[in-house]
């Protein structure tokens, strides 16, 4: 056998002699969507401290690293932004109160809160996830908001309304796909068409939901059109 040959005639790979080890510290824990995984899991926050290595010792101290997520499930290591997405768990809770938020939005716009209105709207946070959802409570809900701020039926939508639907859907639309912030403004649309043609203040507070999901003003008119045609 020829030298620094191995026995099916390849070239023997040398010893590692140096190197660098990454020694890691929690500091933190918690739950995250892992890119990795898919779904919801639990993580830990890392800190590391790299050593240079000889013969797999650590011998001299190279600076620290991190920090960095590390999943339970899967433990690969991702950058500490992704924590920034929410979980599955709260994506779906941001999703409902925007949703209901946008509702009673367009029923304080459209002034009459007329019964067709209030079905619809009903009908559409039942399916974002308040299953007890009535005509009833959202009308009563409508006209106590009034009574509390004294916004007037009918108007125009206000500092304060515009506030609340920034509350609510600002965090939201960075997560959501261009489709999924189309259907929360179409969603609003049918709402308000459900006892007639959008008012004024209808289409003023659509205007704002367009705006805070971050659709064009222009595409934010073409789907209020497009509402309006029967499919």
């Amino acid at each position: 056998m020829l030298p620094g040959r191995g026995r099916n005639g390849r070239a023997a790979r040398p010893a590692r002699i140096l190197g660098v080890r990454t020694a890691w510290t929690p500091v933190g824990d918690g739950e995250f969507f892992c890119p990795g995984c898919g779904g919801d899991r639990n993580y830990q926050r890392l800190t590391g401290r790299r050593r240079f290595t000889c013969l797999g010792i650590p011998v001299l101290p190279r600076g620290e690293t991190g920090p960095v997520v590390e999943c339970a499930a899967c433990r690969r290591h991702f950058g500490t932004d992704v924590l920034d997405h929410p979980t599955t768990t709260r994506f779906s809770a941001m999703l409902r109160d925007a949703v209901h938020t946008v509702v009673l939005a367009v029923l304080a716009a459209g002034g009459t809160c007329s019964r067709a209105s209030l079905e619809a709207a009903a009908a559409t946070v039942r399916a974002a996830g308040f299953d007890d959802c009535t005509e009833d409570q959202l009308g009563a809900l409508v006209e106590a908001l009034a009574a509390d701020t004294g916004r007037l039926f009918g108007q125009p939508c206000g500092a304060g309304l515009a506030i609340e639907l920034h509350e609510a859907l600002d965090p939201l639309a960075p997560h959501l796909a261009p489709p999924g912030r189309e259907s929360i403004l179409l969603q609003g649309a049918r709402i308000a068409l459900a006892d007639g043609p959008y008012t004024p203040a209808e289409r003023d507070a659509l205007a704002t939901v367009g705006a805070a999901l971050t659709i064009r003003a222009e595409d934010v008119t073409r789907l209020l059109v497009a509402a309006r045609t029967p499919s």
